[in-house]
């Protein structure tokens, strides 16, 4: 129930925000433009750039076929615009915030009809409050020139008790939610690959979402990714974006065509030797928080997973939605790796681990989790989705090293 509530709460956010910066921007032209006519000309001015902008990114931008390249367009009207909208959003929240740690000081002067502060004191808050107003742009700022550049390589070691001597030490490199598009180019994501290549890993997993919204833009993803090496192969699950791009089987069909094999509702025995560990994938796994409709499992089921299971061996679940590990670990799946969350993409978890939007629809974040009967890994991915920016959330690869325990 509380996500049913978030969007309209957001949006009224949004609305307070804007009529509040554009009434702080009436105050700043008063202040520095001493003449009427000049403020009438630099407030209408203003106006019309603002109305044009929001207008093209609304209404006509949508029917613009998605590029799979940065564009003058998206880096002129669309990035500036996200960005806006995101900064002055969380700035408008952030005064709301001051002004609500102001309001007993203001009783309190006007109660007993003095002044509790020294005029210096007062100068000084007043600075420090529109600073800290000032922090959302700038880290917005930050998050999209190169907070969502910033790739980290994480190495987690997992201790598998049934995982077969052959693979002790066996790698495992994941990447996920590519987001291909302007924001994630196809010669980006070629960068990645051969990050990944780099990374030696034995296998490689993609947890899903490689598109966003056009399934036209599965061709340029698929190119990229096909790059991809690794001994024993390169295995995948498909994402809800995926599915509401209804790219599910062409992209799955084009993967196949460049040797990358997509688990839909699946199992792939990874050999060596006479030894084996048993891989699973499945499409997007219907939550309370998401859905993509009918023909997917549900996330607190995973009707029928059972048969893809193998007893005396380490079972392994590629799932892009991180909500299918409480059942999977009860069914007593060793590890799942998923995707879906961006790590909360613009979050603050280095200040307190609650400060994550994505916290509003699962627990699981990012990084690792573990359950009586299984373990979870939650990878913040290389893309993006919304507003084409990360703040306390870097894009991720992570390289998994399986060892017996």
């Amino acid at each position: 129930m509380p996500f049913v509530f978030l969007i309209p709460s957001v949006f009224l956010l949004f609305l307070g925000g804007q009529v509040y910066w554009i009434l702080r921007a009436r105050g700043f032209g008063r202040r520095w433009l001493r003449s009427r006519a000049a403020r009438w000309r630099a407030g209408i001015s203003a106006i019309a750039i603002y109305v044009a902008v929001f207008a093209y990114n609304i209404f006509w931008a949508r029917d613009v076929r998605t590029p799979t390249h940065l564009t003058p367009r998206d880096a002129l009207l669309v990035a500036p615009f996200q960005w806006w909208i995101f900064s002055s959003t969380v700035a408008f929240l952030v005064v709301i915030l001051i002004w609500l740690l102001w309001l007993p000081h203001r009783f309190l002067r006007a109660r007993l009809g003095k002044d509790l502060l020294s005029p210096a004191r007062r100068q000084f808050l007043e600075s420090a409050a529109t600073a800290t107003a000032a922090v959302p742009f700038v880290a917005g700022a930050y998050g999209l020139l190169w907070g969502r550049l910033n790739l980290q390589v994480t190495r987690q070691p997992i201790r598998l008790a049934r995982l077969p001597r052959a693979f002790h030490g066996f790698r495992i490199a994941q990447l996920s939610d590519i987001h291909v598009g302007p924001f994630m180019s196809e010669d980006e994501i070629r960068k990645y690959v051969n990050i990944a290549n780099s990374l030696k890993a034995d296998m490689v997993a993609l947890t899903g979402d490689f598109v966003t919204w056009d399934a036209a833009t599965e061709q340029a993803v698929v190119n990229a990714l096909s790059g991809l090496k690794a001994p024993f192969g390169v295995y995948g699950c498909l994402g809800n974006h995926d599915a509401w791009a209804a790219a599910e089987d062409s992209m799955s069909a084009l993967f196949s065509e460049c040797g990358i094999r997509i688990l839909r509702q699946e199992n792939a025995p990874i050999r060596a030797g006479r030894d084996s560990f048993n891989l699973m994938g499945i499409d997007f796994a219907n939550s309370r928080g998401m859905s993509v409709g009918g023909g997917h499992m549900a996330s607190q089921r995973l009707e029928g997973i059972e048969r893809l299971m193998a007893p005396d061996t380490a079972n392994i679940l590629l799932s892009h939605n991180p909500e299918t590990f409480h059942r999977a670990a009860e069914l007593g799946i060793d590890l799942s790796l998923a995707g879906h969350t961006h790590g909360g993409q613009l979050a603050l978890e280095f200040i307190s681990p609650e400060l994550a939007p994505t916290r509003i629809v699962t627990p699981y974040v990012a990084g690792l989790f573990e359950r009586p009967g299984g373990q979870l890994y939650v990878n913040r991915g290389i893309g993006t989705i919304a507003a084409p920016m990360r703040v306390g959330a870097p894009p991720e690869i992570t390289v998994f090293e399986l060892v017996r325990g």
